[in-house]
């Protein structure tokens, strides 16, 4: 048996190996709490005038011996027109680092948008946002940490690393590219505590190449993102939240869906004292043949969320629950995020949703 989970993680750390170098998107479960990420027409849209987030995402951790470590950071704001309207601008920055070659990609952006209000009065409101963003990205994988055939005794078996690596090696060198998004956002508020939104994005709109080999070429798949969710009161104190978002990229197909309870304990014009408990369920294209790929479950995401004030912070546990669970032991991944918001002096009334 403790060989048959050695065998299986080392295929499936080749499998993610070969899977992110050939353009996988980051992706977080608490998808609503890295709003920049999710699409470029959320910058701004809140109901503070600032806001910043930080997440952090550790995943495989009980598959791969360097397992996949995503951090990124946030801040946007938004910016009073005429009456009603609002421009929305923000920056941000993630990383991403896996696998025994420790795969690494940085990425800055920066991003605008411009929500105008189509209709409606001061208690409800209906909202159309476009948004577009401009970053850019750089990959690349630690030569020094990759081992070739010809640094193994052929007799002993045994690893020297002051063996001569192969010369490929001196083929591998870092890309830099730019990488342009765009997306739209609808959304309506009826009081308080009900709304709802929806929205779509396509990310690396310009398919920038990402190859790491300076004389060949591998153009970055296009990333379509369709999210929508919003929040519906039963009772005085508790709100159904729910939501769902779906990634389409390339052969690559990720969709989430589930909800959470909200418990309010209290809450004021712009902040809310709350706590969310929810679950999620993730199906993905499971790899099956280069001709075929079969949708099944994932995970299923365990989350929970605390609103304090002007503060945020939030915990998820991916439960796996696909064929990889007898190596992952049905460990999947561990997320935390964490943000806060100023409001200012400027006061509209509920402008939209609470994400």
């Amino acid at each position: 048996m403790k060989l048959r989970y050695i065998v299986l993680g080392f295929v499936f750390t080749f499998l993610l190996g070969i899977g992110n170098i050939r353009s996988q998107d980051i992706h977080y479960s608490q998808f609503y709490m890295a709003p920049l990420h999710l699409n470029p027409a959320m910058a701004g849209v809140m109901n503070c005038n600032y806001r910043v987030i930080a997440n952090y995402r550790n995943q495989w951790a009980t598959v791969l011996t360097n397992p996949f470590n995503t951090f990124s950071a946030s801040y946007d704001q938004k910016i009073p027109v005429g009456r009603s309207d609002y421009f929305g601008w923000g920056a941000s920055a993630w990383g991403d680092v896996a696998g025994e070659a420790k795969y690494k990609q940085v990425m800055g952006r920066l991003t605008g948008s411009f929500s105008k209000k189509l209709f409606g009065d001061r208690n409800t409101s209906h909202y159309l946002v476009a948004g577009a963003d401009v970053g850019i990205n750089q990959r690349g994988i630690d030569v020094n940490a990759l081992r070739f055939g010809s640094q193994y005794d052929p007799i002993t078996g045994v690893f020297d690393p002051g063996a001569p690596p192969d010369p490929s090696i001196d083929l591998y060198s870092p890309v830099t590219f730019f990488d342009v998004s765009g997306g739209l956002l609808w959304f309506s508020v009826f009081d308080e505590r009900t709304n709802f939104y929806a929205g779509v994005s396509m990310a690396h709109m310009n398919k920038p190449n990402i190859s790491l080999l300076g004389n060949d070429e591998y153009r970055l798949y296009q990333r379509w993102t369709f999210h929508g969710g919003g929040e519906v009161p039963i009772s005085n104190t508790v709100s159904l939240v729910p939501g769902f978002v779906v990634f389409d990229q390339g052969p690559s197909f990720e969709g989430n869906i589930g909800n959470s309870f909200r418990f309010d304990m209290g809450s004021t014009e712009f902040f809310s004292q709350s706590f969310e408990v929810g679950a999620w369920l993730r199906m993905v294209k499971n790899y099956v043949s280069d001709e075929h790929t079969k949708l099944g479950p994932e995970s299923v995401i365990l989350s929970a969320r605390f609103n304090y004030n002007e503060f945020g912070i939030g915990f998820s546990y991916d439960w796996n629950i696909s064929e990889l669970r007898e190596a992952s032991r049905g460990n999947g991944a561990f997320e935390f995020s964490l943000n806060y918001l100023i409001c200012g002096a400027e006061n509209r009334g509920v402008y939209c949703p609470t994400f």
